[in-house]
């Protein structure tokens, strides 16, 4: 039996692309994970990631990614109908990436608080339906998942490094990183827009939009 997992990486991230892997394996070498360490790739250093994403990509029978970009992203987030924003956006990437896959069964990181509903949102849009397991913390209790999400990590980590080469040093990305919040107020000061690197429906650039626009109507008028 064909076995795959899918997980993501940079979901929260107001900088750069969320990128969704997927690592099958034949059921009698998921033991081969265990032996090599596999878990959770926020339990694991960066280093130690990209010796095993090597190791993974190695000894699995496919690998497949799909990244969703600022603009893509943007667009569900502010356009989308009620259950068809950001979750539904990920389930159609994971849908594409399972399908590319062909498992018999699939292992899924549930995004959806509601679990069932993920899965099935999942199962909709594949031609073939796999059994799936849609499971919170899939990434900790799977480790055909775990490898996933430490390949859809280093996937990101690379694009993300090769983007702060271009526009400068934002660090992670993440709203709750200050140097990530630092360079969004310093880029938007300096050019009065962001590129299209960065997820503008996010809350925190908004209002760091909207700051800077109080700002200047106060000088203005003062």
């Amino acid at each position: 039996m064909r076995v795959a997992g899918v997980d993501e990486a940079g979901r929260g991230s107001a900088i750069g692309p969320l990128v969704v892997a997927g690592v099958a394996f034949p059921e009698d070498k998921l033991e081969t994970l265990v032996d090599l360490g596999v878990k959770d790739s926020k339990k694991l250093t960066a280093k130690k990631r990209e010796r095993l994403a090597k190791d993974i990509e190695s000894i699995a029978s496919g690998v497949r990614y799909f990244e969703l970009q600022p603009h893509s992203i943007d667009v569900v987030v502010t356009r989308g109908l009620k259950l068809k924003k950001l979750n539904y956006l990920e389930a159609v990437a994971m849908a594409c990436v399972i399908r590319e896959l062909a498992p018999e069964k699939a292992y899924v990181d549930a995004s959806d608080v509601n679990e069932e509903r993920y899965g099935e949102t999942i199962l909709r849009l594949l031609p073939a339906k796999p059994r799936l397991i849609c499971e919170h913390k899939a990434d900790s209790n799977y480790p055909v998942v775990s490898a996933a999400s430490i390949l859809a990590k280093v996937r990101r980590d690379a694009l993300i490094a090769a983007l702060r080469q271009e526009y400068g040093d934002f660090n992670s990305g993440y709203p709750c990183d200050e140097r990530a919040i630092l360079w969004l107020k310093n880029w938007y000061r300096e050019h009065r827009s962001w590129p299209n690197i960065v997820r503008l429906s996010w809350k925190p650039v908004k209002r760091i939009r909207i700051d800077a626009s109080q700002t200047r109507l106060a000088s203005a008028s003062a």
